[in-house]
């Protein structure tokens, strides 16, 4: 295993280890509150307000149709020769719900997020560390010579 692990924290390794990426499980969800903004400089970004939605003593939560901030188990440490995609698991696709994601950066580290959008106009119920998310890796040509660098590095740890 590297140093640091490519995946940390994970739930079960059996379970969540798939033929061609790795499923990422559910930690929060949060609802949107208020409007973001994109500017053309890394000054002018503003990211929407959120409030976490409240898991039952069951650890389910019931989401009314719209957009929902999730956040995932897993931390990531991706070395400088792999970036990632993400892709919701095809349980929700076919239950009116679906997941958008970013690329992974070569170098990014981090508990990772994911724009989660309920389309169902019944809503969909959800539970606490529900594998949502597949994770799929893929080898870069040569390594990069400086990671990521962002404003989410090390974000949610």
């Amino acid at each position: 295993m590297g140093k640091p692990p490519l995946i940390e924290e994970f739930i079960s390794l059996d379970e969540q280890l798939q033929p061609n990426g790795f499923d990422l499980t559910l930690r929060d969800v949060q609802s949107m509150t208020s409007a973001g903004s994109m500017g053309d400089g890394p000054d002018q970004r503003e990211l929407a307000g959120t409030e976490p939605a409240r898991f039952g003593p069951d650890g389910w939560v019931d989401l009314q149709p719209g957009p929902y901030l999730l956040t995932f188990n897993e931390i990531i440490n991706l070395p400088l020769d792999l970036t990632a995609l993400g892709f919701p698991r095809s349980s929700l696709l076919r239950s009116g719900v679906s997941i958008h994601t970013a690329v992974g950066d070569a170098g990014y580290r981090g508990r990772p997020q994911a724009l989660m959008v309920v389309h169902n106009p019944a809503g969909y119920r959800v539970r606490r560390n529900a594998r949502l998310w597949q994770l799929v890796f893929f080898q870069l040509a040569r390594p990069v010579s400086q990671g990521y660098q962002g404003r989410f590095l090390g974000e949610n740890l």
